[in-house]
């Protein structure tokens, strides 16, 4: 079983939304994963998704049950098989913090996204309004649909 950790900011909005539909897609493929989302900040710690996260994954029939944000900690380098950052900017923290031993386990998280090649990050909906949402919902499905397509 392969190990997946996704990563954001605060593991408010992005990565617990690549969770929740990683989490159900995996299912429906049957692809053994065990996915967990963090965040490169702790300000957020022990909240749950962010509403507008929720509201539109839920209205497509993902479920954000169990899902809470906590941070990335050093134990996750050496746990975690594949360490996967919605942004070049917590990918760069990520590397920062990663012993050279595991840095072969950080990737983007589009790296795997087949349909939009525009996009090389997840951007982060935080500040904007619902379409930022919908739009990171799109852009993570995809991703998911090609990284369950590599890890087959």
């Amino acid at each position: 079983m392969k190990k997946l950790l996704l990563v954001c900011l605060g593991n408010i909005c992005r990565s617990p939304t690549a969770h929740a539909v990683l989490r159900q897609k995996s299912a429906e493929l049957a692809v053994a994963l065990e996915i967990e989302s963090a965040g490169t900040s702790a300000s957020h710690k022990g909240q749950a998704p962010d509403p507008r996260s929720v509201r539109e994954g839920e209205r497509l029939g993902y479920s954000f049950a169990g899902i809470r944000s906590r941070q990335v900690q050093d134990t996750d380098f050496a746990y975690y098989d594949l360490i996967l950052a919605m942004d070049t900017d917590n990918l760069a923290e990520l590397k920062r913090r990663c012993p050279p031993a595991f840095q072969h386990k950080l990737q983007l998280f589009l790296q795997y996204h087949p349909q939009y090649p525009q996009y090389s990050e997840v951007p982060d909906p935080y500040y904007g309004g619902s379409k930022g949402f919908a739009l990171v919902l799109q852009l993570i499905e995809q991703g998911c649909a090609g990284l369950l397509q590599q890890l087959k």
